[in-house]
């Protein structure tokens, strides 16, 4: 049973969401302001967390900020307002791996945890055997998902690393935005949405080298997608 932590002040909103989270098999537990919030998620003993934004005694940013540094992976999902889209950018680019606006339909947020859940434990349960994919200078590990380039290992979070994992499996072809979402997302890419764009930028940045560098390392393709420019990836088994 995947454990899911809800971090919002509103108590109708987290009464509502147990009700349709526990029957999907998942257990709950809630905190209502930052600092609860916070000294729960550092227990790091739950699979995902649901944090909202606007929190009592701390933004959910700082909140998500402070999880981050501390070197928790734990997948977050963001709760916005709708139509601020500067926090959904704001969010993801401190370390969250999607968002949610406000109000949503408690089906969307299920469908955004199992999709998530799913890509971060399918690779531990495809048996013992470790398939390692090298391009270049980075080592992708798919049964422990970690990644090392330049014989320095890179924090990733999840949608990250699924992100990079598709990359560096189909590097010197086109992956289209539209696939990277589905994918990595576990859903389409809607209109105007930037979130596979901010996961990129992050990944270019944790990557290393210069701008020019990362740059060349993932090419975008205008108008279509992305390409990890190096040779086609190795995999073996270990």
């Amino acid at each position: 049973m995947s454990r899911i932590l809800v971090i919002d002040d509103d108590r109708e909103l987290a009464e509502l969401l147990q009700e349709f989270l526990v029957p999907e098999g998942f257990s709950i537990e809630t905190a209502f302001d930052h600092s609860s919030g916070l000294a729960k998620a550092l227990k790091s003993e739950d699979d995902l967390i649901v944090l909202d934004v606007m929190l009592p005694g701390g933004s959910g940013f700082e909140l998500l900020k402070k999880l981050r540094a501390a070197g928790t992976k734990i997948p977050v999902i963001l709760l916005t307002a709708r139509g601020e889209a500067i926090d959904r950018i704001v969010g993801l680019e401190i370390g969250a791996d999607d968002y949610l606006p406000k109000p949503f339909d408690p089906r969307e947020l299920v469908a955004r945890i199992r999709a998530i859940l799913r890509r971060t434990h399918t690779t531990a349960n495809n048996g013992s055997q470790e398939e390692v994919t090298n391009v270049g200078d980075i080592s992708l590990s798919a049964s422990t998902r970690t990644v090392v380039c330049a014989g320095e290992e890179v924090d990733l979070t999840s949608v990250e690393f699924n992100v990079l994992e598709l990359l560096l499996r189909n590097a010197g072809t086109v992956v289209t935005r539209e696939e990277l979402a589905q994918t990595a997302l576990g859903r389409p890419l809607a209109p105007f949405d930037r979130s596979v764009d901010v996961h990129v930028s992050k990944l270019r940045k944790k990557l290393g080298g210069s701008d020019e560098d990362s740059e060349n390392r993932i090419k975008t393709v205008r108008g279509v997608g992305y390409i990890f420019a190096s040779a086609p990836a190795r995999r073996q088994n270990a």
